[in-house]
């Protein structure tokens, strides 16, 4: 019974390693700039970017989803703060573009409405031969609908 806990303990401290590293890594593709410090240390304590990274608010929405954070223990001095809600609303903004070249699955899911095989193809596609230069170079992606790359073009930032 003890072999069965102890290995039950160490299945479950090596989930949330893994999970931390790849939070780490995650973060590690947000985008540059003002705040990424900020968040990637205040933010993905509790969660990966992935969380933030699916959805697109306006400044006054990600001010109210930081004070939500807050309320839930989230901590930061409120200069701190600020910088979270601007470098999210700048990079993470209801008009921003999805980095094709760095977002995960469920951000290509979530803002340009590929499904999870058109979204594995690009990320695929993407570590295979690099980054995408232009909207057009996904057309040359295996198995991602032609249309729907040419309807979501606007969207996209590479």
């Amino acid at each position: 019974m003890k072999l069965m806990a102890a290995c039950k303990s160490l299945f479950v401290a090596a989930s949330a390693a893994a999970l931390c590293l790849a939070a780490g890594e995650d973060a590690k593709l947000l985008p540059d700039g003002p705040g990424k410090e900020i968040v990637v240390r205040l933010c993905t304590e509790c969660h990966g970017p992935e969380n933030f990274r699916k959805v697109r608010h306006d400044k006054d929405e990600w001010t109210d989803s930081v004070a939500d954070m807050v309320d839930r223990g989230a901590k930061g001095t409120p200069a701190e703060l600020a910088a979270v809600v601007d470098y999210l609303a700048q990079n993470f903004g209801s008009d921003s573009k999805v980095n094709v070249n760095t977002a995960p699955l469920q951000e290509l899911k979530a803002q340009l409405d590929f499904t999870v095989p058109e979204a594995l193809a690009v990320i695929a596609y993407r570590k295979d031969n690099g980054s995408f230069k232009e909207w057009r170079d996904l057309l040359k992606v295996s198995g991602v609908d032609p249309q729907k790359v040419e309807a979501r073009k606007e969207k996209m930032g590479f």
